[in-house]
């Protein structure tokens, strides 16, 4: 049976959590810190999670993401060494989702290993130091948001549009019926060099000019075959 000071290392923030709405974000703290034997002191904690300003607001009447903030504060009121964040950004709009990243970001400043489970490719590539994908209840690939699923060897995809009948000087440049051209190359420098220097010298627009490695998202599609049930877990 795990002993209290073993509980007392971890912190969990569930996918959804009930706070008593009558209660403000200070008291809601207080009541939480008495569980632990060395908890972290309220008003730090508070600000921490960015709610100073309401701090003596009843939970009811806070926003969502501010309900997510008071969330985290209070897994993180006895000083866990392991966090563990369930989806924290379901459900956020795309300025609370930043919000939320920043706060979870400091997080390492404090010396915390967070484990983060979500659906969301972006936020682990902004987040995670490693990152595994589970499909059907296994772990598939494991590995640094940059090399997961061989991503840093991938071929990087250069695409854009130019006037009709004007052809680049791209061997295995594909047009598209959309009038987009595109090539794949593992060594993507040199032919965006001559690519560029071409359009300079005659006065070409690239319009919508991309140079797109395989995404994060991309890896995980193609790992999980297109099931969007599947987990992805950082860290």
């Amino acid at each position: 049976t795990p002993s209290r000071a073993w509980r007392e290392r971890i912190g969990i923030v569930l996918q959804e959590c009930r706070m008593q709405p009558e209660l403000t974000v200070r008291e809601t703290l207080e009541q939480y810190a008495g569980y632990y034997t060395e908890p972290r002191p309220v008003a730090e904690t508070i600000a921490l999670v960015g709610l100073e300003q309401k701090a003596d607001h009843r939970i009811g009447h806070l926003s969502g993401g501010q309900q997510r903030r008071l969330d985290v504060a209070v897994a993180l009121i006895g000083d866990p060494d392991l966090l563990f964040l369930d989806e924290p950004t379901t459900g956020f709009d795309p300025s609370a989702r930043r919000q939320a990243w920043g706060m979870i970001a400091s997080l390492r400043q404090l010396g915390k290993t967070v484990f983060l489970t979500t659906h969301y490719m972006d936020e682990a590539q902004r987040l995670a130091d490693r990152v595994a994908i589970i499909a059907g209840g296994e772990i598939v690939a494991q590995g640094t948001p940059e090399t997961l699923g061989d991503r840093e060897v991938q071929p990087t995809q250069i695409s854009f549009k130019i006037a009709r009948g004007a052809e680049p000087p791209l061997d295995g440049a594909v047009a598209g019926p959309d009038g987009t051209w595109t090539l794949t190359s593992r060594s993507p420098a040199e032919p965006l060099h001559r690519l560029t220097g071409w359009a300079l010298e005659r006065g070409v627009e690239l319009e919508g000019l991309e140079v797109r490695r395989p995404s994060l998202e991309d890896v995980y599609l193609e790992l999980t075959g297109g099931d969007a049930s599947e987990e992805l877990g950082s860290g």
